[in-house]
């Protein structure tokens, strides 16, 4: 019998997964893809310190790998199992899903796992990689990295509205920690206020020029993230920035400037830099440029690599995420084609 990934979709979307909580997914999905006849493995991924990750879990976490017993894949279907917060259910009409994770990236779980059902019966060696921690930090695709299966192809999901990505733009995350004296909010001169320095490093930052490609676009600069302070009537000894850079060149500008931008005001500290990626065009597939960063860079030993899946980047993120029902099954049909086309080329 045929999956049917609306259905499935339906199931992942109603189970919990946000960042470091994506537990109870991987239980369902290892439970699923046995059922389906595939040899399943867990890849333990650990969690990080809690006082240092905001929004931080403690349950345990692991990546989903499944391929026929014995078989080493030529090419692997894969994406991510977590979301960003908050969570909310699914709801539909006759024409769309709506939830968290309904196109970034459940959706594309499901619609991998029903084109791998058709590849198998074809006689295609494939694979399924679901992977944790992608919207943080790529933690679940660096443990992946580590243990691959032999693949040719890696085709990741990622909502490109079906069509097969060029390039995807790379990332740098970047925190600023800045330090304060505590005093008296009545006596401002017997402190020196954190927040302050802060907020003068974030705007000098922000007015930074960044580089520019003409195929892809401009680097962009997101403050996604503020922290600090004690009370309103308290100088702050501590604030902290969280902010991501969606890069088109090599980091190594971006973060020189960065540093010598904040100078003295706030320590420095990057936590996350994934290069910006090319790709090759199949067939007569339509194509994109992706202004968003993946997990391919960070899974380097598992193929050639190849982006595409169904749902739209903007709604991602937001509280209307949705996705087409038509275009959820379209992109079964075209993981099929382009996988079929990559292993008898």
């Amino acid at each position: 019998m045929a999956i049917d990934p609306i259905q499935l979709t339906k199931q992942l979307v109603d189970i919990e997964s946000t960042t470091y909580h994506e537990g109870l997914a991987g239980a369902f999905l290892y439970e699923y893809l046995t059922a389906q006849r595939y040899a399943v493995e867990r890849m333990a991924v650990a969690q990080p310190e809690l006082e240092l990750t905001p929004g931080g879990g403690k349950g345990e976490r692991f990546n989903v790998y499944a391929a026929l017993p014995g078989v080493s894949p030529d090419v692997v279907l894969s994406t991510h199992m977590d979301t960003v917060p908050p969570f909310f259910g699914c709801r539909e009409d006759d024409e769309f899903l709506y939830g968290r994770g309904t196109c970034d990236a459940k959706g594309i779980i499901a619609a991998q796992v029903a084109a791998a059902d058709r590849l198998r019966e074809a006689g295609v060696k494939v694979g399924l990689l679901f992977v944790v921690g992608e919207e943080r930090d790529s933690a679940g695709a660096k443990v992946a990295n580590l243990s691959p299966k032999g693949s040719r192809f890696l085709i990741n999901g990622e909502p490109t509205d079906n069509r097969l990505a060029l390039a995807s733009k790379g990332a740098l995350r970047v925190e600023l920690r800045a330090k304060g004296r505590m005093a008296h909010s009545a006596y401002p001169e017997l402190g020196e206020s954190a927040i302050d320095k802060l907020l003068a490093a974030l705007h000098d930052v922000q007015a930074m020029p960044l580089p520019v490609e003409p195929e892809i676009g401009p680097s962009t600069l997101n403050v996604g993230l503020i922290e600090g302070g004690r009370a309103p009537n308290v100088i702050a000894d501590k604030a902290e920035a969280h902010l991501l850079v969606r890069l088109v060149s090599p980091a190594e500008e971006t973060k020189q400037a960065i540093i010598k931008t904040v100078g003295n005001r706030a320590e420095v500290s990057f936590s996350l830099e994934l290069p910006f990626v090319r790709m090759r065009k199949v067939g007569n597939l339509p194509t994109m440029i992706a202004k968003f960063t993946t997990d391919i860079p960070s899974l380097t030993a598992w193929g050639e690599p190849f982006l595409l899946g169904p749902g739209s980047i903007h709604v991602a993120h937001t509280p209307d995420e949705k996705i087409s029902k038509k275009e959820l099954l379209e992109a079964v049909d075209l993981y099929v084609r382009l996988a079929e086309d990559l292993t008898q080329s």
